[in-house]
């Protein structure tokens, strides 16, 4: 069977709070689905949420990760260059960022179409699995594959999260790593700049 390459670009942050919950923002204003937001929640007790600003976002995504519950929900994300205030349905969240680190630097370093290419983003897989739960290539559900090609990386420096009324805590590393998919959000909390490649058969009923 043929496959068809899907690609979302920009940003994915992942924090955790000390109340136990860990959070992943997907803004995608570049997508098969045109500009959208997701955000992938898991509770301290182990439930998965995806919300999605569309249903055909929310089919997508809950084909290609594992989640306990899918709603969709209206999402805004107004952001500054160091400051992201998103609003998903029960959720308020705004974090700040901060410096690059060495390997933000590192990862800025290189060059936008050599950082794209899949070849080049399957050969560092390796190395960033010293990052604990960290994967930039693996299989995902249903028969599909995901290459994420990171091209930048911010520290999260602050950050209020608000669920359903209910404070979530301050910033925390996410940890327990969270159960999305093969691969998990850094420990420390971060904003990374990246090209999300998805390869599904040419005649996944789910694709755009």
């Amino acid at each position: 069977m043929d496959h068809v390459h899907l690609r979302f670009d920009g940003w994915i942050a992942g924090l955790g709070t000390t109340g136990g919950t860990r959070l992943v923002v997907g803004h995608w204003p570049g997508s098969p689905f045109g500009p959208v937001t997701d955000v992938m929640i898991e509770h301290p007790g182990g439930h998965r949420l995806l919300l999605a600003e569309t249903a055909e976002l929310a089919r997508f995504v809950a084909l290609t990760y594992t989640f306990d519950e899918v709603r969709v929900v209206p999402i805004t994300v107004d952001r500054s260059p160091a400051a992201w205030t998103v609003t998903a349905g029960p959720l308020h969240l705004r974090f700040t960022t901060g410096g690059r680190g060495v390997l933000g630097r590192l990862l800025h370093a290189v060059p936008a179409a050599l950082a794209r290419h899949l070849l080049w983003v399957r050969l560092i897989d390796l190395p960033a699995r010293l990052l604990r739960g960290v994967r930039t290539y693996g299989s995902a559900g249903n028969g599909r594959r995901e290459w994420y090609a990171v091209r930048d990386l911010h520290h999260v420096t602050t950050a209020t999260a608000v669920f359903d009324g209910t404070d979530l805590g301050r910033l925390a590393p996410v940890d327990p790593p969270v159960r999305f998919g093969f691969g998990s959000a850094p420990r420390s909390p971060s904003l990374v700049r990246i090209t999300t490649t998805v390869e599904v058969g040419s005649g996944d009923e789910e694709r755009p």
